[in-house]
């Protein structure tokens, strides 16, 4: 039985690299895994502790040169540099599949033109991805059926909305048997609501950004262990913010894509250590996790951060590939 369980393992993921939707990371022998073995697990992950090991968001998954956003060669990369959840797009195709797209055209991240939607999804499996400077790859269009899959056992995979309602995103991770290896973004406090209702056990990041939003969120009846709090891409109002959603055993993530990752990229001298400095202060400011453009950097300028003795250290695996 066990056999037959590791060859079927082999021929789907031999299918997914010759489909391109997997493709093996060149002088890549290891990867960073966030271990969470079930529903019980995620809640304990991400429940706040004051030995909490702060860690990364890639942003659309980790985009760079040579992988595209949304795509599982590029969310294999970042694993590959370091620990991640990895944030994803989810659009609608013309058959009603469900992709990873950020835009609602296919223009400036593949060879395609024109909007997902217009597409069916045999069409969407012709389409070859761009990488961030505009060079088409060999990687394709994946399905969020696809990559709630793939992600088991690895990450931790953060459903953005696009045009999939929050009570589908819900319904696909419940399908998927993915709790513990999915989360959804709600942008209101009714979504939210929804999903509770629909599973106890699906975690969510909801906009949490001062008291007052605090205050109204505890009045939804949403337990705060299903709950990671989005305070801010910029600066907090208040820095207190930190401190109250702490107490409420729920972790913080506070964007670095509108600040010092664009000052990075937009940079003509690279000052990698003022980037270093950045994220080290966001940490230090009270949040766990940074939302980022730049997720390996970010996440590897983290890893100076003291892990030993933290309850937290369980979750976070290095494996030979």
């Amino acid at each position: 039985m066990k056999y037959n369980v590791v060859m079927l393992f082999f021929f789907i993921t031999v299918y997914f690299i010759a489909s391109g939707f997997i493709q093996p990371v060149p002088g890549v022998n290891k990867q960073h895994f966030i271990n969470v073995r079930d529903a019980a697990g995620i809640k304990k992950f991400f429940k706040y502790t004051d030995d909490r090991i702060p860690f990364i968001s890639s942003h659309r998954g980790g985009p760079r040169a040579g992988f595209p956003e949304n795509c599982i060669p590029t969310f294999e990369n970042t694993l590959a540099r370091t620990w991640s959840i990895l944030e994803i797009d989810p659009h609608y195709t013309k058959d009603s599949a469900i992709v990873l797209m950020h835009d609602k055209t296919l223009n400036r991240t593949s060879n395609g033109s024109g909007k997902v939607s217009d597409h069916t999804l045999e069409e969407i499996r012709k389409i070859k991805l761009k990488d961030t400077e505009g060079a088409v790859t060999n990687f394709g269009i994946s399905t969020l059926d696809e990559v709630l899959e793939w992600s088991k056992g690895k990450t931790i995979m953060v459903l953005d909305e696009k045009d999939v309602p929050a009570e589908v995103r819900a319904r696909k991770i419940i399908e998927h048997h993915a709790e513990a290896s999915a989360m959804l973004i709600v942008y209101s406090f009714a979504d939210a609501v929804k999903v509770h209702a629909i599973s106890k056990d699906i975690m969510m990041e909801v906009m949490i950004p001062d008291a007052e939003k605090l205050k109204s969120f505890d009045s939804t009846g949403v337990s705060w262990s299903n709950v990671v709090a989005f305070v801010t891409h910029t600066q907090p109002t208040s820095a207190d913010i930190y401190k109250m959603i702490h107490n409420k055993g729920s972790m913080c993530i506070t964007g670095s894509s509108r600040t010092i990752d664009k000052e990075f990229i937009r940079s003509v001298n690279k000052d990698t250590a003022a980037l270093k400095s950045g994220y080290d202060k966001l940490i230090r400011s009270g949040t766990d996790i940074i939302e980022a453009d730049l997720g390996i950097e970010a996440g590897e300028s983290l890893e100076t951060f003291d892990r030993k003795g933290s309850s937290k250290t369980s979750f976070f695996h290095i494996r030979n590939k």
